[in-house]
């Protein structure tokens, strides 16, 4: 099941994502990511969050169109996006695309990604996505593939203090059962020159962050 989930970024234009934004089984806006949806012409299945950025024009016309308003305390423990995540997880999505989870408030960018290695999204394959970069989380002993196209550039962060073992495969810069450090930047800027190229762990969760001129388009293409 594939759900995306558009987050409170009052400036998102959804225009590249619209084609995968209308194939989607399940959309939630988180917040004001309900304003934006309606804005592209799209209606979610449910916006969540204590609501405070959606205006009185917008929540009136989700209420009239049967849009599930799911309203929490502003003083609350979660994100809104936080709680948009958990409620994929209940409804049993596979594969969770994020838009305008990245930029805006540095704060909040840390703690969209930080989300990834939450508990209730293991064994989920979740993506933040912008127009060209994806970033997306590599669990402990994991093998993944990149795809992209060649020259991509990609960069492995580590989310734990350390991720062991780590080997690529298609880049410029390859690595064979190296350690990443998080206070170190060794795993920046790599290129990917044979695709679909891509990276296999031991213990620690990775960080990719993948950068294309490819734009969002790419990341549609690349679903599934």
């Amino acid at each position: 099941m594939h759900t995306i989930i558009v987050a409170n970024a009052p400036d998102l234009d959804l225009t590249p994502y619209l084609d995968m934004v209308r194939s989607a089984d399940y959309l939630i806006g988180a917040d004001g990511g309900g304003q934006t949806l309606l804005r592209a012409g799209v209606l979610p299945q449910v916006v969540i969050g204590d609501l405070d950025s959606l205006d009185q024009a917008s929540e009136a016309e989700l209420t009239a169109r049967k849009v599930d308003l799911r309203r929490y305390a502003r003083e609350k423990d979660e994100t809104d996006l936080e709680l948009a995540l958990l409620h994929a997880a209940t409804i049993g999505s596979d594969q969770i695309d994020v838009l305008g989870a990245l930029g805006g408030r540095w704060d909040h960018t840390l703690a969209n990604i930080g989300l990834l290695a939450h508990p209730a999204l293991a064994g989920r394959r979740v993506r933040l996505l912008a127009p060209r970069q994806m970033l997306y989380l590599v669990p402990p002993h994991t093998r993944v593939e990149f795809g992209g196209a060649q020259g991509d550039t990609i960069s492995l962060l580590p989310l734990s203090p350390a991720v062991h073992n780590v080997t690529t495969y298609g880049m410029l810069y390859p690595l064979a059962q190296a350690t990443l450090y998080a206070n170190q930047a060794r795993g920046i800027s790599n290129v990917l020159i044979e695709p679909p190229g891509g990276v296999a762990t031991g213990e620690g969760a990775l960080i990719v962050v993948q950068h294309s001129d490819g734009g969002a388009h790419q990341w549609n293409a690349q679903r599934g």
